[in-house]
């Protein structure tokens, strides 16, 4: 499960995204292939390795935090840099005793992970962040509660039982005017996640999560960033500061025909704009573009890339477009806030790079007809500009 098909395949592709996505929760059992994904030993690595203050990394039961006190003290280096060191006994002992562990954005430290973040992001458009929960007990880690985002979750090890209820406030948000009220009667589902299942559950749908079955539990939590009238709203206005209308002061001392004015000259830039049809279109291709994705740098090539083949490459972000210009003869690559233009030879390498997979100079430079020197230099300008980052070096 790490590339955009593989989860296009176990959702449901079109299907999902047609009748499920944003609308009700789906349930699929034994849809995911673990293997090699995220285990215990993983989690005790990074939590040994790593300094993960909360709320990067804590423990909650019946709904609040654990204090860290309780399980952690403060340790301190020669150079008076300090951080929570996890002290195992006290740790086990809260786990013992209810809690549930959360790791938030885990894709950032763990690269199988991070693939599968990734692949996620390209099937749904959208950003995702993953979080790890173990839990040992019948104890609610959180209470019933909703989540301002969609998620997808994938069982790793042991059974979680998942009570399902839908929303009681149609699409509520983050920053929303009111909050939804607790939902009454009995859930719409009632399941237990067993390795290789999949939940997917729409954000304002309440749910109460346990460890009930005798066994500890052990999941991922893919979170997707929501996207809602509001949102394209913003990007409608950013699109309008070219606009006079919207770069002149508000004549708030203005005469009241003065201020009428004004408001006619606004709503009437804004009607134009949402008489596009083709607007959400565009807003997509903005955010597929301008998605800054991951910042990796390319040591130790710091002054461009020689011309050798064996350097892997790799786009940083989840996505991005190409977009021939067949009048000038040329090829736009838009990817992590920036767009070149190439020579129209350079489109097979360039479509390649966009599938998002690692691949070398040489495969590209095959691909594309064209010398390894030509294909280093092409991507040495996308380094400069955060779009690619070199995955494997010749060294």
């Amino acid at each position: 499960m790490v590339d955009a098909a593989s989860w296009a395949g176990r959702l449901g592709g079109d299907k999902f995204l047609a009748r499920t996505y944003h609308r009700s929760y789906a349930y699929f059992p034994g849809a995911a292939d673990t293997a090699g994904l995220f285990s215990w030993n993983d989690l005790n690595r990074i939590i040994a390795t790593q300094r993960l203050e909360p709320p990067r990394l804590r423990l909650s039961v019946d709904g609040e935090m654990v204090p860290i006190h309780r399980y952690a003290i403060p340790t301190t280096n020669r150079r008076s840099v300090t951080w929570s060191r996890i002290q195992p006994s006290d740790f086990h002992a809260q786990l013992r005793d209810g809690a549930s562990l959360v790791l938030d954005a885990v894709e950032k430290i763990h690269p199988a992970v991070g693939a599968a973040a990734e692949g996620l992001q390209r099937f749904l458009g959208t950003s995702v962040q993953v979080n790890v929960y173990a839990s040992w007990t019948e104890r609610e880690g959180f209470g019933r509660h909703w989540d301002d985002h969609d998620v997808v979750v994938v069982q790793l090890h042991g059974s979680k039982r998942w009570r399902l209820w839908g929303m009681t406030r149609e699409a509520p948000t983050f920053r929303d005017v009111e909050s939804p009220e607790e939902p009454e009667g009995d859930p719409v589902a009632d399941l237990v996640l067993s390795p290789g299942d999949v939940l997917y559950l729409p954000r304002g749908w309440w749910h109460a999560v346990t460890a009930d079955q005798g066994t500890e539990s052990l999941h991922l939590t893919f979170g997707m960033v929501t996207h809602t009238g509001a949102d394209l709203m913003l990007w409608v206005v950013d699109q309008l500061r070219a606009s006079p209308a919207f770069r002149k002061d508000i004549p708030r001392f203005g005469s009241l025909a003065e201020q009428s004015d004004f408001i006619e000259a606004v709503r009437g830039e804004v009607a134009d704009m949402m008489a596009d049809s083709r607007l959400v279109e565009r807003w997509a291709e903005s955010i597929d573009t301008t998605d800054l994705g991951h910042a990796i740098p390319s040591l130790p090539y710091v002054d461009g890339l020689p011309a050798r083949r064996e350097i892997t490459v790799k786009l940083t972000a989840s996505r991005g477009r190409l977009t021939p210009n067949r009048a000038e003869g040329t090829v736009t690559f838009s990817a992590a806030g920036t767009a070149w233009d190439f020579a129209e030879s350079a489109a097979p390498a360039l479509g390649t790079l966009l599938t998002n997979q690692p691949t070398t100079l040489g495969e590209l430079a095959d691909s594309a007809g064209l010398e390894v020197k030509d294909v280093a230099e092409l991507v040495s300008a996308l380094i400069d500009g955060h779009a690619v980052a070199v995955v494997g070096t010749a060294l």
